[in-house]
């Protein structure tokens, strides 16, 4: 199942400048985002909660950021 997270990229943006920065901040490597964000891999729940507080998005908006559905 892949997931939308262009809104969830924007906000990275927004924020950080740059994936690199963000996954510096998050403690990931580049590749490791860069695979989340392509759902080839998924989030674990800790990461999504770090990524929230980092991003300062609320808790009522997750699904918005990491579970909107890829529309094919």
């Amino acid at each position: 199942m892949a997931y939308d997270y262009s809104k969830l990229l924007g906000r990275i943006i927004e924020k950080y400048g740059s994936q690199a920065k963000f996954s510096g901040a998050m403690g990931l490597s580049e590749r490791s985002l860069s695979l989340k964000l392509n759902s080839k891999v998924g989030f674990k729940q800790s990461e999504i909660a770090k990524a929230c507080k980092l991003l300062d998005i609320a808790e009522s908006d997750i699904p918005e950021y990491f579970f909107t559905l890829k529309v094919q």
